[in-house]
C-alpha cells in the first residue's frame, strides 16, 4: 500500500476552515491534521463533506466514536442526523493541538453513501491528553469530492491538512 498527495494545505495564520477536493476516483482516500491549533478555548473541530467543492451542512452526519482519557477514562459517544462529523475539544493554551487522520470510503461513487473511519488525538483544554476511534456515514447517495475541516466557535491558527490517494 502506498500514498500519493493529492492536496495540501498549512495555515500560518487564522483562517476560517480549509478545504482540501481532489477525490475523482473510487480508490480509498486519506485524510490527515497535524498540529491543529485554534482562535477560542474549549472549541470543537468540524469535519464535513465536499460536495462539488461546497462543504455540505445538511442535517445527514450520522457518526459514533469512543473517547478515551489519559486520566478519566471513557465516553461513548454517537450522534445522528448531525451537521458534520465532531467531538474532541481543544484551547489555546501552550501544547493543545490535534492529530489525526480520515479514510474515506465510497466518495466518489453517485449511488453509495459517504463513509468514514477515524482516529483522532489531542492535547485538550482541561489539559489532558485524550484520543478517539471511530466512524460515520453521510446518508446522501452522491459522489463526494473532498472534506472541509473548521472550528465550531472560533478560527483554525495552524496546522498541516493533507488529502491522500492510497494505492
Amino acid at each position: 500500500m502506498g500514498l500519493i498527495q493529492v492536496a495540501t494545505s498549512t495555515v500560518t495564520s487564522s483562517t476560517a476552515q480549509v478545504i482540501l477536493t481532489g477525490i475523482n476516483t473510487d480508490d480509498v482516500y486519506l485524510f490527515t491534521w497535524v498540529g491543529v491549533t485554534c482562535s477560542n478555548d474549549v472549541d470543537t473541530n468540524q469535519i464535513r463533506i465536499t460536495k462539488s467543492g461546497t462543504a455540505q451542512t445538511d442535517a445527514n452526519y450520522d457518526w459514533a466514536s469512543k473517547q478515551l482519557f489519559a486520566g478519566t477514562g471513557f465516553v461513548n459517544n454517537a450522534v445522528v442526523n448531525s451537521t458534520t462529523f465532531y467531538d474532541l475539544y481543544q484551547g489555546t493554551q501552550t501544547g493543545e493541538m490535534q492529530n489525526g487522520l480520515m479514510y474515506l470510503y465510497n466518495f466518489n461513487s453517485s449511488s453509495e453513501y459517504s463513509f468514514v473511519t477515524r482516529e483522532q488525538v489531542s492535547l485538550s483544554y482541561v489539559p489532558q491528553l485524550q484520543g478517539v476511534m471511530g466512524g460515520g456515514v453521510h446518508t446522501v447517495a452522491s459522489a463526494s469530492d473532498g472534506i472541509e475541516y473548521k472550528m465550531s466557535v472560533g478560527t483554525l491558527t495552524g496546522g498541516t491538512f493533507t488529502l491522500y490517494k492510497v494505492v
